[in-house]
């Protein structure tokens, strides 16, 4: 049998599975193990404690597997849990162990893509009403000006497959003409969640053609690569056989059906209870 220490990468449901794609793009030699909390999805709209304590309920899991290192590939998670974890839990109980998330890798390059200085943010409830973003661009780029928009029909029109119905197009027009009215200078779009690039061809259609729209699985998969070429002591601990494992807290069969909409391919998961 294989010994295997994976990087662990968890969301609260499938869609952390678009980030997990472009890091095995550019990480294929690495192992990965892969959590969805799909049985109490979506956290977009729970509170900072029940986030917390679902957030960390998972990363104890994935530690328990094995993993030295867990992404949270989940802007609900990374805004309302990620920072508790790296400063109170990791400390006391797991300090040889890495947490890292999606928002602060986000926002240290997304000033990059405006030329007016002006972004829009779309996102979950939970993500907008933490303004993470708002304080971490601030923090990279001060003179940004950073408009957020709250989406909370996105990710379940995602998780029950009506992304290409005429629903989707409703609620995804009302929300993008919300985010550009607060500002006619917004040149840049950040998708700040992880369903949302599913939605892009829709999102594209009823944004001007001058505003770009960025996804973060690339930007998350870059910093990865960057951070272990930086941290050689976690990087030598995560073991190299190209392996994949999925896990569901709910329906492996519902998990196996939708996530390859989300990765690209089919994939056998397994139940576990947390």
């Amino acid at each position: 049998m294989i010994h295997s220490t994976p990087i662990g990468v968890f969301d609260s449901g499938y869609g952390g599975l678009t980030v997990l794609k472009e890091i095995k793009n550019l990480l294929p030699q690495y192992d990965f193990i892969y959590l969805g909390d799909n049985a109490r999805t979506p956290y977009g709209t729970r509170s900072y404690e029940t986030v917390y304590q679902y957030t960390l309920q998972s990363v104890k899991w994935l530690f328990a597997q094995s993993c030295p290192l867990v992404i949270l590939a989940c802007n609900t998670a990374s805004a309302k849990a990620l920072r508790t974890i790296q400063q109170r839990y990791l400390p006391e109980y797991d300090a040889e162990k890495r947490v890292l998330g999606v928002i602060r890798p986000t926002a240290e390059i997304i000033g990059n893509y405006s030329a007016s200085k002006f972004i829009g943010i779309l996102g979950t409830k939970g993500t907008v009403q933490s303004e993470s973003y708002l304080i971490e661009i601030g923090n990279f780029f001060p003179g940004i000006k950073v408009f957020q928009q709250a989406c909370p029909m996105w990710v379940p029109i995602v998780e029950n497959n009506e992304y290409n119905s005429e629903g989707a197009d409703y609620f995804i027009k009302k929300d993008i003409n919300i985010l550009l009215s607060k500002s006619p200078e917004i040149d840049t779009v950040l998708l700040a969640c992880t369903h949302y690039p599913l939605l892009s061809n829709k999102i594209k259609k009823y944004l001007p053609e001058n505003i770009k729209v960025v996804s973060q699985g690339p930007i998350v998969a870059k910093s990865l690569a960057d951070y272990l070429k930086r941290h050689p002591g976690i990087e030598t601990q995560c073991s190299k056989n190209s392996m994949l494992q999925f896990f569901t807290t709910d329906s492996t069969d519902d998990f196996d059906k939708h996530s390859e909409l989300f990765f690209g391919e089919k994939l056998s998961s397994v139940h576990v209870d947390l």
